[in-house]
């Protein structure tokens, strides 16, 4: 069993990331609350704090092949049949992939 300060903690730090608070306990079954992990006014924030993760795994194999060639890693799932992609990248890289995606978007820049 996993210690709740420890999941707390996750939580605290990813709404932190992104300038939010943790949601208190219990939120969810509150109809004057969301059941966001996050106070955020813009984004839905889900954590999941687990042991391990299988997309972890495929990310970190990416990290290793961007590593050699000094790239920063993007790991982008696509599902057969559904609209859009999933983009996994870690939280130390999200100010250089936004970058990167602001550069696309204004080409000739």
């Amino acid at each position: 069993m996993t210690v709740s300060g420890t999941w707390k903690n996750a939580e605290r730090a990813i709404a932190r990331f992104f300038g939010a608070e943790r949601s208190p306990a219990g939120s969810n079954n509150r109809p004057d609350r969301t059941a966001s992990d996050s106070m955020h006014e813009v984004l839905f924030i889900e954590v999941k704090y687990r042991a391990s993760h299988a997309v972890r795994t495929l990310w970190e194999r990416t990290r290793a092949l961007a590593a050699k060639e000094k790239k920063v890693p993007v790991l982008a799932l696509a599902d057969k049949g559904k609209q859009g992609k999933l983009l996994v990248i870690h939280e130390d890289d999200f100010d250089s992939v936004a970058l990167e995606r602001g550069k696309a978007l204004r080409p000739g820049t």
